[in-house]
């Protein structure tokens, strides 16, 4: 009887197992991770070190300290020499090692950071030492900045949250154009810029200068970068009308941070000597003590010492016809014979030889006979200008940018369409 009851219990239990609706396993989402690369390699293979270089530190030093010894040290410096100077690094710069996953965790891999963008990457992991450089991926966003000169260019800069570097770019683009100690309150500008991001928000610098307008005494200072001519392929400065912004002078050996204390003047009376009408054949810039002096064009120096109340000066012979002489430096960045280029560093703003504060005197020789550069009665050499057959194309080229700066938006018709549709409103 009882073995009856448990055979019907069991088929009982069997049938009702089978009425009973089986569940499916669950799948689980299987998450494939990605190995993590950094500069070419999977991170996840080694240690990572990374540091920077401190004053004194050499490169076989850092290398000693991760277990890599001196006989590795010479052949990887061997090795690298034409594409790295190992004796080229310097205090302050970054740097990563990859080093191994054991005890000893030595390096197999050095990269220097040159800036946020660029590193040179040695890999000594295996007998083959290799070098290459390498470029972070970089984002490039088109941005524009205006706005209205209340005291000086750099201080309205400032003011906008532009960084040193940009400043510093339109000043040399309008360096033969516009004298920025003569702005006056109320002009404005608009500059239409690029940014470089890396990682979409790390800032990494400024690109180029697509164009601009400066807004000067009722006129419109344009500039628009252009390649005119496509075997040098340089890109340079023009206006609208397609005229080179860059000339063969600069109009002031300092950037933008001085005020013409003293102009050309042959009738001028100084105090140094005594209130006598004595000559005054240069223009002086007066800025602080240590404010760089640049070439105003290329040249050689022929002349670079102290002498009298010039105190420490430099004098540089550009041709046949055109000589310049800073005076009263505070200490001179070149050496006679030197050939220097428009815009290099030729000393420093000081007060040595006869003068009453810190300036430079800036004289100018043409033909052997010292004049006013600055003077409408002086013509001075030009750039070469655009050839005419590109002029067209140049036009047709800064139609949108001319537009852009003007509205402050692409135009959406041709140009040429916006204004006949103008004309007949």
């Amino acid at each position: 009887m009882v073995r009856r009851f448990v055979l019907i219990f069991s088929v009982f239990l069997v049938l009702f197992s089978c009425n009973k609706t089986e569940k499916k396993p669950e799948k689980k989402e299987v998450k494939i991770v990605e190995p993590e690369i950094r500069f070419g390699y999977k991170i996840d293979d080694y240690i990572v070190i990374q540091d920077t270089i401190k004053s004194g530190e050499s490169f076989g030093t850092i290398l000693d300290r991760h277990h890599v010894y001196y006989p590795k040290i010479n052949q990887i410096a061997s090795s690298v020499k034409e594409i790295f100077d190992v004796r080229r690094v310097r205090a302050g710069k970054p740097y990563t090692i990859l080093a191994s996953k054991d005890s000893l965790e030595t390096a197999q891999v050095f990269i220097y950071k040159h800036d946020k963008i660029n590193a040179t990457i040695l890999d000594f992991k295996d007998s083959i030492i290799k070098a290459r450089e390498y470029k972070k991926p970089i984002k490039i966003v088109e941005k524009s900045v205006s706005g209205t000169i209340y005291s000086s260019f750099s201080q309205t800069m400032d003011s906008l949250k532009i960084k040193p570097n940009l400043t510093y770019t339109i000043a040399d683009l309008y360096a033969w154009t516009l004298d920025f100690y003569r702005l006056q309150k109320g002009d404005s500008f608009k500059i239409m810029y690029q940014e470089k991001f890396i990682d979409d928000t790390t800032f990494a610098g400024y690109g180029i200068v697509k164009s601009a307008v400066f807004k000067h005494k009722g006129q419109d200072l344009y500039a628009f970068r252009f390649v005119a001519d496509s075997t040098l392929n340089i890109p340079e400065y023009y206006d609208e009308k397609g005229n080179m912004l860059r000339s063969f002078f600069l109009k002031s050996p300092i950037k933008f941070q001085y005020r013409i204390s003293s102009r050309y003047n042959l009738r001028r009376k100084i105090a140094l000597y005594g209130n006598k009408i004595r000559p005054h054949k240069g223009t002086d810039f007066a800025a602080k003590v240590g404010t760089p002096i640049i070439a105003t064009a290329s040249g050689t120096v022929i002349e670079s010492t102290r002498r009298g109340g010039n105190g420490k000066y430099v004098k540089i012979k550009h041709n046949n016809t055109y000589s310049t002489q800073y005076l009263h430096m505070k200490n001179q960045a070149v050496k006679k014979g030197q050939y220097v280029r428009q815009g290099d560093v030729i000393g420093y703003v000081g007060m040595t030889g006869n003068t009453s504060g810190p300036h430079v005197c800036y004289r100018f020789w043409k033909n052997g006979r010292q004049v006013d550069p600055l003077s409408p009665k002086v013509k001075l050499p030009e750039a070469k200008p655009m050839d005419k057959s590109i002029k067209p194309k140049y036009i047709k080229y800064i139609e949108p940018l001319k537009y852009e700066l003007d509205y402050g938006r692409i135009p959406v018709q041709k140009p040429e369409e916006i204004n006949e549709t103008v004309a007949t409103k």
